[in-house]
């Protein structure tokens, strides 16, 4: 046997022996997610609790960061066959993290020794529950005009100004937040920061979206205190470091766009709803051709992201790749939900009883509507699409 080969043999025995059953039922809502962080509470789920822990003991929350981080230390080769082996039983993730997805990655890359080495183990065992301090009311899009200052006070800053669309602010530990350190030119003045939501001065508002749920947050700083150390990289060079992580931002959106593994809701409501004909088939043609249709598409999509995957790993990826991924990604997500609600029929737009869990589908169906905009819009990823990859002219 290859090496490899017998890493995949121990692994698949591996989790065999440590993946509790629970941890193998498909996610019935979001509060099945395990997000970490100070105020995660063990006792409510003991079986997601102890999946949590055996993978982070192993270093497999992050299999491919460095051991010294928390992490694994996996090559690519091995990193991917722990995913396959963990969809064949299909194991859930053990943690999400914004920790994980996104500021991981920018301080392995930008982060001084002391940052790692204070952060990253703290991430992969799912200590702190990080969130993101990007757009703000004038600058979405247009991110790079954000107005929220970082005063220079000696040794440390003094932040005011205000963040929206702040994903779980109200939940979460510590924020990696763009400010301004100069007003000399817009990307050429801003800084990459870290900091304590409990900071006095920090103050976050939820904000009410239209499926009822409240996943975003107004957030507040009047007169924060940020000590330099928690700087990321030089000052007013917060931008390379911004730009780094919307990549993996957009890479994270992008895996909404995959099949889950196991059982396949979209078919399963399509049945309950429709029915099957006498050859087995969904009953209902248009919708059996439109689900098909889906798909072949997602599969498409899930061959293109295993590419992409290995050829970010092997650092061979287009920069511009991410936004491409993100927009697809995000498109099949929004038709999935589509489709799963056209299975449904007129019952899917039921909303509170317990016989929908409360309106999930609905809710879940509207929540979509923001995936296109949420880690930078399709019209923004379809004008990056155009001038980077396609070279279009006038783009």
């Amino acid at each position: 046997m290859t090496d490899l080969e017998t890493f995949r043999t121990e692994t698949r025995a591996w989790l065999d022996a440590n993946c509790p059953p629970e941890m193998r039922e498909a996610i019935r809502s979001d509060a099945d997610v395990c997000w970490g962080g100070r105020r995660y509470d063990p006792s409510v789920n003991p079986a997601q609790a102890k999946w949590l822990k055996v993978m982070a003991d192993r270093g497999w929350t992050v299999p491919d960061w460095p051991k010294e981080y928390g992490g694994g230390g996996l090559t690519a080769a091995e990193t991917k066959v722990l995913r396959e082996e963990m969809a064949a039983i299909r194991a859930r993730i053990p943690l999400s993290s914004f920790g994980i997805s996104m500021l991981g990655p920018a301080l392995l890359k930008y982060g001084s020794e002391a940052q790692k080495l204070e952060h990253l183990p703290k991430i992969a065992r799912g200590e702190i529950r990080w969130c993101q301090g990007y757009s703000e009311p004038n600058a979405g899009s247009d991110l790079a005009g954000l107005a929220t200052s970082a005063e220079d006070a000696g040794d440390h800053y003094v932040v005011n100004g205000q963040k929206v669309w702040t994903s779980y602010a109200d939940k979460a530990d510590w924020i990696f937040c763009l400010v301004r350190t100069s007003k000399a030119s817009k990307q050429g003045g801003i800084s990459f920061v870290l900091f304590d939501m409990e900071t006095p001065g920090v103050s976050t508002k939820p904000i009410l979206l239209i499926s009822g749920y409240s996943p975003f947050c107004e957030t507040f700083f009047d007169n924060v205190k940020v000590p330099k150390a928690n700087r990321v990289h030089g000052e007013n060079k917060g931008w390379d470091v911004a730009k780094y992580l919307l990549g993996h931002e957009r890479e994270m959106i992008s895996g909404m766009g995959l099949a889950s593994g196991g059982r396949n809701p979209l078919i399963e409501g399509a049945i309950a709803t429709v029915g099957l004909d006498h050859d087995g088939r969904l009953a209902d043609p248009v919708l059996r051709s439109q689900i098909a249709l889906f798909e072949v598409r997602a599969r498409a999509f899930g061959s293109m992201s295993e590419r992409f995957i290995d050829e970010l790993k092997a650092g061979r990826a287009h920069p511009a790749q991410p936004s491409m991924m993100k927009y697809v990604g995000t498109e099949l997500n929004k038709d999935r939900h589509e489709l799963m609600m056209a299975a449904g029929g007129s019952d899917a737009l039921e909303w509170e009883s317990e016989a929908s869990n409360h309106g999930a589908g609905a809710r879940a169906w509207l929540r979509t509507k923001a995936n296109s905009i949420e880690g930078g819009t399709s019209e923004i990823q379809l004008n990056i699409i155009a001038k980077r990859i396609l070279e279009l002219p006038g783009a």
